[in-house]
């Protein structure tokens, strides 16, 4: 059949006739009427777009014609012929894609129903704009009809919508708290002002910057990544079943979700985990994959501005802990959690954690760091190194370059510390081991979930490495030092007062004093 033979579209479409230039109203509402009655090709339901009635199609019988319009290159006369093939034959949707060649090929199926509204969608447009859905018309996306994907996209938006009344009352509740400290600067001057003092005392606004650092993936990944942490949590919840079936727990900072999968695997009643970070909206995700949504609640907040679904739990458990135990401040939430939503005799975990310091001896490493502004090709910037020594590094120390015993410098009850527990003053003696050198002290956590089965794990630099790895302060003079002597000092841990989660760090060694800041 030659194009010539082809009988144009106004007499094949005799059910969609175009529509002349005139004041015909009928006419459009006789168009609109048949557009509201499509019926579906393979079941009897009807439609008021054939939007919505091909996105049916595809959605419930998994017939998709822009598959069929690449498979047998068609155009809109091969799209009127599949059309009324369907209508005559009634085929099972999932046979048209089986013929080599189109079954509908025949000229006898140009001529359409007078009332077949399918043919008066635009096949030619089909899949033109890869940027858009298959079935969009007039710009407008496809209607999903199944019921569980609307049930999702309910959720989703509630749970945006609870997400943005909550930062739009955290904003409020920090401009009440700028008028107040703008209303005593000016009645009292800024001698009043008195920096905060613990997390819960900084205005949310203030604090994005530390929650915006734990949207990035990569720091989840390194934290999972290290087993010596995620598996002393693993082990701690699951080889402790007992403890927590049927309890509920609240999770502070549960980035992923891991912890709350752990407990929720261990038989928790309910879990609820939260967190500020935009992580916890991929953790809703990752609950939902592994069929735990049940059971495990996330919330996106700041646990001392939200309110939780319920008052009291049975344990808290969270991963706090920073460099140097105390950096960041975390331990401040798993406070204002314990005061605010334990039961009485209730469970936090880990409970227990202490902060040691060694001594090392690693002249290479001192040059690098240090020694290296003394000759930088060939200008002298030693005028750097006092900047330079002030920044504790966080770094591995190889287990051979530690040259004393470990001395305790606090130990922390995570039941009955205080937000004041940051700041402390620890003398200590370390006996040196080997005749050495010493560049530097260097500071590292334990942790213990004091349980039926008790699990403990040290950070120290004689264990396997954590991404925690150690704390070392280089001294600004070192220390020759024999096996046998003993190296005295003293250690003052405080908070920064322009920083509440960063700490500043003073060691007296003899009549010598320095200063270091882990911010």
């Amino acid at each position: 059949m030659s194009d010539a033979d082809i009988p144009p579209l106004e007499d094949i479409c005799d059910g969609a006739t175009a529509m002349q230039d005139n004041d015909d109203s009928d006419g459009w509402d006789e168009m609109e009427s048949a557009a509201e009655q499509t019926t579906c090709l393979f079941c009897p339901l009807q439609f008021r777009t054939i939007a919505v009635a091909m996105d049916h199609c595809r959605s419930l019988h998994d017939f998709d014609p822009l598959d069929l319009k690449t498979k047998y290159n068609m155009d809109i006369y091969s799209f009127i012929k599949m059309i009324n093939y369907i209508r005559k034959h009634q085929p099972e949707p999932y046979t048209l894609m089986q013929f080599e060649v189109a079954p509908w090929n025949s000229d006898e199926y140009l001529k359409p129903n007078e009332t077949e509204t399918w043919l008066m969608f635009d096949f030619d447009d089909l899949g033109s704009a890869p940027s858009t859905p298959h079935y969009a018309i007039d710009g407008k996306s496809p209607i999903s009809l199944s019921y569980a994907h609307l049930q999702q996209q309910v959720h989703d938006l509630s749970t945006e919508i609870k997400h943005k009344n909550m930062l739009l009352d955290n904003a409020l509740s920090d401009i009440s708290r700028m008028k107040e400290i703008t209303k005593n600067i000016v009645e009292h001057g800024d001698e009043n002002y008195q920096a905060p003092k613990c997390v819960s005392h900084v205005p949310v606004g203030n604090d994005s910057e530390y929650f915006n650092s734990y949207a990035h993936y990569d720091i989840h990944l390194e934290m999972l990544s290290d087993t010596i942490r995620t598996e002393s949590y693993r082990d701690a919840i699951l080889k402790n079943t007992n403890t927590f079936n049927n309890k509920l727990v609240l999770d502070v900072g549960c980035g992923t979700s891991i912890l709350s999968m752990f407990a929720a695997t261990a038989g928790a009643q309910k879990v609820y985990g939260i967190d500020l970070s935009d992580v916890v909206f991929k953790a809703m995700d990752i609950v939902r994959l592994n069929n735990l949504h049940d059971k495990i609640e996330l919330l996106h907040g700041r646990l001392e501005d939200t309110k939780l679904p319920v008052d009291k739990v049975d344990i808290i458990i969270s991963e706090w802990m920073g460099y140097f135990l105390l950096f960041e401040g975390m331990l401040d939430s798993v406070i204002y959690a314990r005061d605010n939503h334990l039961k009485p005799n209730g469970i936090i975990l880990p409970n227990r954690c202490n902060i040691q310091i060694t001594a090392c001896s690693d002249k290479e490493r001192y040059d690098q760091i240090i020694n290296y502004w003394d000759d930088v090709y060939g200008f002298k910037m030693h005028c750097m190194k006092s900047d330079v020594i002030s920044e504790a590094v966080v770094e591995v120390v190889p287990d051979e370059r530690i040259v004393a015993n470990s001395a305790i410098l606090t130990e922390i009850d995570i039941n009955t510390c205080t937000t004041g527990t940051p700041d402390f003053t620890a003398p200590f003696e370390l006996e040196i081991t080997k005749d050495c050198t010493v560049t530097g002290l260097v500071g590292y956590f334990d942790t213990f979930f004091d349980l039926e089965v008790p699990v403990m794990f040290s950070t120290g630099p004689k264990t396997k490495k954590t991404h925690w790895k150690q704390t070392v302060f280089y001294l600004p003079k070192v220390l020759d030092m024999q096996q046998g002597d003993t190296l005295k000092g003293t250690l003052i841990c405080k908070r920064k007062p322009t920083n509440v989660r960063g700490l500043s760090v003073t060691i007296h060694i003899g009549t010598d004093k320095y200063d270091y800041n882990i911010d």
